[in-house]
């Protein structure tokens, strides 16, 4: 059985306060997924969206195939790019490391480990269709959080 997985993430680009938030549909139950974290950045919320959607997954469900829903060109492309960047030991051609060398060489392990599905979508797009929108209700969910928590910072 596939499980459906959407995920967002979302950074207060001045407080550095990031968050993320997926929604899982799994043999008709809806999970709920979220998390936050300091001094990040956009992107590396999208991948920990996805990488801890993966681990969750891996700890309470099965391993089946995945079907991953993101808005972010970022996520979306680095199945594409796995290769290029192990061959490149993730290092840029100034010879640094790329930046989120270490979320995406986890998301490159469980791209190699899961039998995973990357399907890009617009972002803030509402949709008409039966799948209740989960892709604007984690944006929404992952930018609360961000709000929320840049007030405190």
């Amino acid at each position: 059985m596939d499980i459906e997985i959407y995920t967002d993430g979302s950074c207060h680009t001045q407080s550095n306060h990031g968050a993320w938030a997926s929604i899982l549909i799994y043999a008709g139950e809806r999970i709920v997924l979220k998390g936050d974290a300091i001094n990040t950045t956009h992107n590396r919320m999208e991948l920990l969206a996805v990488i801890e959607s993966i681990n969750y997954c891996d700890e309470k469900l099965y391993k089946g195939q995945f079907i991953i829903y993101t808005d972010s060109q970022y996520v979306y492309r680095i199945p594409e790019r796995k290769e290029k960047l192990m061959q490149q030991q993730f290092l840029t051609n100034k010879g640094t490391l790329i930046q989120n060398a270490d979320m995406v060489r986890t998301l490159i392990q469980q791209i190699e480990s899961h039998s995973i599905r990357f399907i890009k979508v617009k972002a803030h797009l509402k949709t008409k269709t039966d799948s209740s929108d989960y892709n604007s209700q984690v944006d929404k969910l992952s930018r609360k959080m961000v709000r929320e928590n840049a007030k405190y910072n």
